[in-house]
């Protein structure tokens, strides 16, 4: 059997301010790096152990993981980072409040641009502050900045990855951490439970709290659980009052 263990970076300031987050590169709350302690001090504590680790180029994402292994004494070991792990990019949403968003435009709209898999909220100008502001950094890392994405484009960018980095080193036998984000941990679970459009729409994912997937032979799922300090653990719809909004 093989096991990876998927975290959502903990709260952030803009989960907070209730704002689309994206590609938007904000820090977390204090809160949040609480929630990030405490994954690392869950994980050590039950005996968790890890080979390698992945995060975001979000700092988010990137604290979250250095304060979890932190907590594990596990700082040394190889850690990558890649733009596609990134959240969702939220295009002209991005900074914008949710609750002001859903009264300019509708409830409905707008649960339609944050849940759905096909539909995209509207794109960037690709003369917005907002897009031109991290080009030399997307460039460098040989990227070129979606103007705006749906779960699908997501999903694509994060199972390429998937597929070319992270898969062979769970079949390898290596203990893999993945530090990401509410819509990039969606796409993966819904490859790996092979979910209906309907059942992802349903799925949150909570700030801070470890899931733990167990894997065949051939990766296929034969399990998840969310791992809490008490030592209880839940199925994804268990967690459902618990979870945040996603970015």
């Amino acid at each position: 059997m093989y096991r990876i263990v998927l975290i959502r970076h903990g709260q952030s300031m803009w989960n907070v301010e209730n704002r689309f987050t994206g590609w938007t590169d904000v820090d977390l709350t204090e809160d949040g790096y609480g929630e990030a302690r405490k994954a690392g001090k869950i994980l050590k504590e039950q005996g968790f152990d890890f080979d390698c680790a992945y995060a975001s180029v979000l700092k988010r994402s990137i604290r979250t993981l250095d304060i979890a292994l932190d907590e594990m004494d596990l700082m040394w070991i190889p850690i990558e980072k890649t733009w596609k792990l990134n959240e969702r990019h939220y295009g002209a949403l991005q900074g914008l409040n949710k609750q002001q968003t859903a009264m300019k435009y509708g409830e409905d709209q707008v649960h339609e641009w944050r849940r759905s898999i096909n539909v995209s909220p509207p794109a960037l100008g690709e003369d917005d502050d907002r897009y031109v502001q991290d080009l030399d950094k997307y460039k460098r890392l040989g990227c070129t900045i979606p103007r705006t994405e749906n779960l699908m484009d997501t999903s694509k960018r994060v199972l390429e990855y998937w597929d070319a980095e992270i898969k062979p080193m769970v079949s390898s036998g290596k203990r893999v951490l993945i530090s990401a984000h509410g819509n990039t941990l969606r796409s993966l679970v819904m490859h790996l439970d092979q979910l209906s459009e309907a059942d992802v729409m349903a799925l949150n994912i909570p700030t801070g709290i470890p899931l733990v997937y167990e894997l065949n032979e051939e990766l296929h799922p034969t399990g998840h659980f969310y791992l809490t300090a008490d030592g209880s653990t839940y199925k994804h719809e268990e967690m459902s009052q618990v979870a945040r909004p996603s970015d």
